[in-house]
């Protein structure tokens, strides 16, 4: 195989981003917990994101509507005013925290920016993306950067007409997200990698796929680089 693009997601691949709505979401079932048990309000907060994806979107802003739809319903609109400012409040506290690199991060960007031709590929809100791309210092290393309303893979396709027509069979993904990062580069004929992180939402859990050489799983970042050149050094994959 001969690697000529590489593409990297961003939330929970380069930098932290769960781990905040972990947090968030453990409040918010303290919140509401005079009227829903924390199991039943985390079940009823990601069905209430679901059904808000197509018009919210991903990313902070919809889980914090999601959130205040869900304190209204969960507590029959009872539950008081100032409750709902706090989640508003919570939601501007996640729009404005710091971006916390995962370890190795900034070393391999660099690492492999100068191999190969690179792009960040992610996916959720243009403000708040655009925003953690540039804080991160990162940008500078990948050729493009693409934000998109979901992952799949005709949007995948796209992108790697934005990058100068870069052949399927020749583009590497890397990413925490099977569901996103993986099987649709794997459905157009790319190797994905997967970086599991300890934090996964629950839209993003997809069973995993039968074993095949055109997705691969590392534990850490640190060892891409290494992937990349084994991948590179292969003659052909299979399916």
């Amino acid at each position: 195989m001969t690697i000529t693009l590489v593409g990297f997601d961003a939330d929970d691949t380069l930098w932290h981003s769960e781990s905040h709505f972990v947090v968030t979401e453990e409040r918010f079932q303290a919140l509401v917990r005079p009227w829903s048990e924390p199991g039943d309000t985390a079940a009823h907060l990601l069905a209430q994101e679901r059904k808000n994806l197509e018009v919210f979107g991903y990313g902070v802003k919809g889980f914090t509507l999601s959130m205040v739809e869900s304190a209204l319903e969960l507590s029959d609109n009872t539950i008081p005013q100032a409750a709902i400012a706090e989640i508003i409040g919570w939601g501007k506290e996640m729009m404005r925290h710091p971006v916390d690199l995962l370890p190795g991060a900034l070393d391999v960007v660099v690492e492999v920016s100068t191999q190969y031709q690179t792009v960040l590929i992610t996916k959720g809100d243009l403000f708040h993306q655009e925003s953690k791309v540039a804080e991160s210092g990162l940008a500078d290393y990948f050729d493009r950067v693409e934000i998109l309303t979901e992952k799949t893979p005709e949007q995948y396709r796209r992108v790697l007409g934005r990058c100068g027509g870069a052949h399927p069979d020749s583009f590497v993904m890397i990413g925490n997200s099977m569901r996103s990062d993986v099987l649709p580069v794997v459905d157009m004929g790319g190797v994905g990698i997967h970086i599991p992180h300890e934090h996964l939402w629950g839209h993003e859990k997809v069973d995993e796929p039968q074993e095949s050489e055109r997705w691969l799983r590392i534990d850490s970042l640190v060892e891409l680089p290494a992937m990349l050149a084994e991948l590179d050094s292969r003659t052909s994959l299979s399916s």
